[in-house]
């Protein structure tokens, strides 16, 4: 046996040692206690090493841990975090920098295109791969019961110099030419999906709901209003609920209820995303898989100086968020920073799958600016749009609808990018100033793309008479339409998620009534799709009336309207500082927010305390502090609105500063599903991919940083 392995080592061309022990029967590792996660990831270096007797410098060592080993390793293997303990029958790898890791965690690590130690970042010369029993391997005889077979390959020059030289051998992992190769969705889910919406009652609060308020309930008829407003509120229908919950075969209410979700994660793994950033970009990326269901499917692209997929779309059942959580532990950064080539990649998932979930969607995340595709000298916006896949824009009506929600992560990212990115796709842009956000903004969003309710939403908003005109629709991004004789107005509005809201404000003229005590206004129609049930072209019908008497005393203001107004304003203001910014002129911009600031106060919304007026009254002073230097609005202010902008414009909740936070006044369009699940990230316990330990939660950030 000895001399088969000897010759083997000869063989591949260089002098180290595999120790294979006399069985390998599997035993079930112990539970470790609970361990904090920064401890572990600190400690990680601290490894005692197994070496061979007569190591070379530059030779690595392959062996499995038994309780009959004389030596021990005391510390914890630095990709998965779990400890490294005699008498747990698991192999080791110890590299030739000697730094110790589980055998099963580096080949991991080194299929997915890492050759740098996580430790310490020497660059290695020998790295490790997973063979099985029925590989050409085979021609070594084995212990009886081995069904996986360490070799140690060493790197090509060619490799080392940045380029890889591909090997016919099946075991060196070359990307596929199609991201084909989804997982079927399952076969019993619409069946499941049907079954349950048989058991909703329809008729109680699961269709959209129109409410419609003119700016005063009556005007005099012998009056005409050339501006008149009126606001068109949209609210989408909760989670449905089954009359029977107890179904063994259902997890919970809300997941036999909600349309299930292919997700593309794209995350930078630059050399930028060193330290906390990437151990608190994998603990997030952990609460991300633990709250997926096993209809959901999710796939992971990584970038850095070049962008691969390190995890194919699969349904995200409980083997393969193990896969998931250690293809993600795996991740060590280095490189420069391709965003455009890891969007392009995430984008191909969704091109190239054969299967198709109701909903899709891509998080994008990013610390840097991309080193590859943009020229610094270029004005700002400059090429953003050639950057993002046709197939993806949301104005295209031939697209994939898959909106790309951003999160620009610290300081030094490009703020304009991503926002272009989400605008363009129609998806929102979040700021991550403080790092340990990173979860809580990543639970807000996938807590809203869990709980999509309707789909492709389209309003209609139709003169009620002849001899009515349309003057205007602010519809904020939407994509709004007017036809040429201003008779009717529509508007794409999409997804929507559980309860969430819209606002649309139409101006049109009232012109002089003699003959009748009320008059129709407006026809508002909402034509949308059911995820759940898959039921196209349901419709929900609205009038808008108001009263013509021939005198009006005291008129009643809608304080609906008012509050709509203020918001349309104030994100008017926000974009009218940011040019001014922009140009440097950061006095005139602080002054055109303390205006609107001072305006919205007066307003009687604000007077009666409108928690919406309330929000807009803080993000307008925090704009202010944010706009003070250059210095200041280049790291945080830019970010800070136009993230603001993104959300009022979708009307649509984004993280920035401190919005995360249940005692933030900056929460706007927070929907109770995102809710619940940002409280479920702030008590969440994570779990190890081998489920072996649990860890401490770490605290949200309560507050943004007071600045000297």
């Amino acid at each position: 046996m000895e001399n088969k392995w000897r010759k083997l080592k000869l063989a591949l061309g260089f002098n180290s040692c595999l120790h294979l022990p006399k069985t390998t029967d599997q035993i079930p590792p112990s539970s470790s206690s609970v361990t904090n996660f920064s401890d572990r990831l600190s400690n990680s270096s601290d490894v005692s090493v197994h070496r061979s007797s007569t190591p070379t410098p530059t030779s690595s060592t392959l062996r499995l841990s038994s309780s009959s080993s004389s030596s021990s390793s005391k510390g914890v293997c630095a990709i998965c975090l779990n400890t490294m303990k005699p008498g747990q029958r698991q192999a080791i790898f110890t590299a030739e920098c000697s730094h110790a890791f589980h055998f099963q965690c580096i080949t991991s690590n080194v299929r997915y295109g890492n050759q740098i130690c996580p430790v310490c970042r020497a660059k290695w010369k020998e790295v490790p791969f997973q063979t099985t029993a029925s590989n050409a391997s085979n021609e070594i005889s084995r212990p009886r019961g081995d069904t996986w077979g360490g070799i140690l390959r060493r790197i090509s020059s060619s490799r080392q110099n940045g380029t890889v030289r591909q090997s016919s051998s099946r075991h060196n992992i070359t990307e596929q030419a199609l991201f084909d190769d989804d997982d079927e969705i399952l076969v019993d889910q619409q069946t499941s999906i049907t079954h349950h919406v048989n058991d909703v009652d329809h008729s109680i609060g699961n269709k959209m709901e129109i409410t419609t308020y003119p700016e005063v309930s009556a005007v005099p008829k012998s009056d005409s209003h050339d501006n008149f407003t009126v606001l068109v509120h949209l609210k989408a229908p909760p989670h449905s609920k089954t009359q029977n919950s107890d179904r063994s075969n259902v997890e919970s209410s809300l997941e036999t209820s909600r349309a299930p979700i292919d997700l593309v994660t794209v995350l930078d793994i630059s050399g930028s995303m060193t330290g906390s950033k990437i151990a608190l970009l994998k603990r997030a990326m952990s609460f991300v898989i633990q709250n997926l269901s096993s209809s959901d499917r999710l796939s992971i692209i990584v970038f850095s100086s070049t962008a691969r997929r390190i995890f194919p779309l699969r349904r995200m059942n409980d083997a393969a968020q193990q896969q998931a959580l250690r293809a993600v532990n795996s991740l060590v950064p280095n490189g420069g920073t391709d965003i455009a080539e890891g969007l392009k990649k995430g984008v191909r998932v969704f091109v190239d799958r054969r299967w198709k979930n109701p909903v899709g969607g891509i998080m994008l995340l990013t610390d840097g600016q991309d080193t590859h595709n943009i020229c610094a000298t270029a004005p700002i916006g400059e090429g953003y749009r050639s950057l993002v896949p046709n197939s993806i824009h949301r104005n295209n009506s031939q697209g994939l609808k898959i909106p790309v929600h951003a999160f620009g992560f610290g300081v030094d990212h490009d703020a304009d990018l991503m926002n272009s990115i989400s605008e363009i796709s129609g998806g929102t842009f979040s700021f991550i100033e403080a790092e340990n956000v990173i979860q809580d903004a990543f639970a807000q969003c996938i807590g809203g793309l869990l709980s999509v309710v309707v789909q492709d939403l389209h309003v209609e908003v139709r003169c009620a008479q002849s001899r009515l005109q349309l003057s205007s629709v602010k519809a904020g991004s939407y994509q709004s339409t007017l036809t040429n004789n201003a008779r009717m107005a529509s508007i794409q509005v999409g997804d929507l998620y559980a309860e969430e809201e819209r606002d649309f404000l139409v101006t049109l003229n009232v012109p002089v009534e003699k003959s009748s005590d009320e008059m129709s206004l407006l026809i508002v129609t909402c034509l949308y799709s059911d995820p759940i049930t898959k039921i196209e072209g349901l419709d929900v019908t609205s009038e808008v009336k108001i009263q013509r008497p021939n005198v009006v005393i005291d008129p009643v203001v809608s304080i609906e309207v008012d509050r709509q107004r203020n918001r349309l304003q104030a994100t008017e203001a926000m974009a009218e500082a940011r040019v001014k910014a922009e140009r440097g002129d950061f006095t005139t911009a602080i002054s055109v927010l303390e205006r609107c600031h001072r305006g919205l106060s007066e307003t009687i919304s604000a007077q009666a305390g409108d928690l919406l007026c309330v929000s807009l009254s803080a993000e307008l002073k925090e704009m202010q502090e944010r706009m003070a230097t250059r210095r200041v609005y280049e790291e945080s202010g830019r970010a800070y609105v136009l993230s603001g902008l993104s959300s009022h414009l979708l009307q649509r909740a984004t993280a920035r500063g401190d919005s995360t936070d249940s005692t933030s006044f900056v929460r706007a369009y927070q929907t109770p599903s995102m809710a619940e699940m940002v409280s479920r990230s702030q008590t969440f316990v994570m779990s190890t991919p081998q489920s072996e330990n649990i860890l401490r939660p770490t605290k949200s950030f309560n507050g943004r940083q007071k600045r000297k």
